[in-house]
């Protein structure tokens, strides 16, 4: 199926590119720097059993018109967009529309652009051709201009990892292709989407909160050592997604990387367990590798799992971010709220749409890490009396953001493209906050 809204786009002239501190004027207006995510497809060539995308699912697939997402992008742009986000199914089974996409979005002057893989071309590593086809796909990639290029890993056991994508192999293939995509100026991330396999197949059925909180401290050690030897410079965590699609949540998921069962799912107490066990291994590798995973944000979502507390920065999803699908090419406030259809991106006016963020039915990190990091910023300008009971009173919240700040510094924002300064990364190599609840 595709999407076809027949529109024409003209390539413009190359456009400075903003600097990164001219996303901060929209706050004193109660707005944050802008984010699009755009499933070009839902298509994959995986078999990854916490993703609905797979492709054992029996489901008509569907891809963009390539020239109705040129559409979206220039309408990105247009609105002062600071990030876009091109993902799937698996965007580079259509490398080269891809590329152009992001090509476009940089001579737009959209600064932060991202997209990722599963990891299937870096499968056949022994094939006599590897290094030439890895090199290929490194070239274009870094002649796209691309901000952040992610290869999803979900377990620190090589073979578990293979044996859930249906990948064979594949681990030995991305250790040898990062060298090249190094030698091109791209340090890719490794992105583990939270499962109960990330330490291994083994995981504790014991309701023992210790024997659990013990299992997920161990499984990130071994995790984040795993990519750090295989030679990635960042990485990042993906929060479990397994959603309950209720009248009474209001979720109804357009965005396809979920399920409501089996690997990812957690009662509300173990996740909260799982999140504080990534809170507190983060301290011990973040001199090592670029973690991007905000441990203010951690120490919310445990607060909110733990105490059935309110997050303190709710998710600002439909307000500054949005998410495109790539069935119908329409708009939703997130990909897990499909009951709240926005139309058509070009046509959306940011400023009839909704400035209350409130809502917190998902740990979608791509919205929700963001939301947390800015959320201080925009309640100082728009909210006096909640930031002086999240930034003033609560000393812990308020140390761990400032430590995030530095530390998000220290990585250089993660720009993906330049190495790692590892001495500005050494002071970061001791536990700046206290433990979460």
């Amino acid at each position: 199926m595709l999407v076809d809204h027949k529109a024409t786009t003209s390539v413009p002239s190359q456009k400075r590119l903003p600097s990164p501190f001219t996303a901060l004027f929209p706050l004193l207006k109660g707005r944050g720097p802008t984010q699009l995510v755009l499933q070009y497809t839902d298509a994959c060539n995986a078999r990854c059993p916490q993703c609905s995308m797979r492709v054992t699912e029996p489901f008509t697939r569907s891809k963009l018109n390539h020239e109705s997402a040129k559409r979206i992008i220039h309408a990105a742009a247009q609105k002062g967009f600071a990030a876009l986000s091109i993902t799937g199914g698996e965007p580079l089974l259509y490398l080269e529309e891809i590329v152009d996409l992001l090509k476009y979005a940089r001579t737009l002057g959209i600064r932060y652009t991202r997209t990722g893989t599963n990891g299937y071309l870096f499968a056949n590593h022994d094939r006599s051709d590897f290094h030439d086809r890895v090199t290929k796909i490194a070239e274009q990639l870094a002649e796209s201009g691309l901000y952040t290029f992610w290869i999803s890993i979900d377990s620190a056991d090589p073979i578990v990892h293979e044996e859930m994508r249906g990948l064979p192999g594949v681990i030995r293939g991305i250790e040898k292709a990062l060298p090249i995509f190094h030698a091109h100026g791209i340090y890719p991330s490794a992105n583990l989407g939270i499962n109960k396999n990330a330490g291994g197949s083994s995981w504790p059925l014991s309701t023992d909160a210790s024997a659990f909180y013990e299992f997920y401290r161990s499984a990130f050690g071994r995790f984040y050592t795993l990519v750090i030897n295989m030679g990635f410079t960042i990485v990042n965590a993906c929060y479990p997604m397994s959603i309950e699609e209720s009248p009474a949540n209001g979720l109804n998921a357009i965005y396809g990387a979920t399920n409501a069962s089996g690997i990812t799912k957690y009662a509300p107490a173990d996740k909260a367990l799982m999140f504080k066990a990534l809170f507190h291994t983060i301290p011990e590798f973040r001199s090592r590798i670029r973690i991007f995973s905000p441990r203010s944000s951690l120490y919310s979502l445990i607060r909110q799992q733990f105490e059935n507390e309110q997050a303190y920065h709710s998710c600002r999803g439909g307000i500054d971010y949005f998410f495109i699908d790539a069935r119908d090419g329409n708009t939703f406030p997130c990909g897990y709220r499909g009951s709240e259809n926005l139309g058509k991106f070009w046509d959306l006016d940011l400023s009839e749409t909704g400035r209350d963020a409130s809502c917190r039915r998902c740990d979608w990190e791509c919205f929700r890490d963001p939301s947390q990091m800015i959320g201080p910023l925009i309640s100082l300008f728009t909210s006096p009396r909640h930031f002086y009971r999240t930034m003033i009173r609560d000393e812990t919240f308020r140390k761990l953001w400032l430590d995030d700040i530095r530390y998000f510094t220290a990585c250089d924002l993660f720009d993906g493209t330049k190495q790692p300064d590892l001495r500005k990364l050494a002071p970061f190599g001791t536990d700046h906050g206290s433990p979460a609840a």
